[in-house]
């Protein structure tokens, strides 16, 4: 499994479930940024959620990953 379909199919379901989205955005010398929308977009804790995902890579995949966040509110928010 690609890191994307990892991110895709794995990650993304799980922070779901409490109202986060998760988008994989590129991949490139180790560094996996990922756009994080919803209830992720306001997260006091988001470094946590990003170490876990680091952890959770690098026990399923075998790869080291250093995750980059990057936050999107929602359009209505921007202003």
């Amino acid at each position: 499994m690609t890191i994307q379909g990892y991110i895709e199919n794995v990650v993304h379901p799980k922070l779901q479930g409490d109202g986060g989205w998760v988008e994989y955005k590129s991949y490139v010398d180790g560094e996996l940024t990922l756009v994080f929308r919803g209830e992720c977009s306001k997260c006091l804790i988001l470094n946590r959620c990003c170490d876990w995902i680091e952890q959770q890579i690098k026990a399923d995949l075998k790869k080291e990953v250093k995750v980059v966040a990057v936050r999107k509110r929602p359009y209505f928010q921007d202003v």
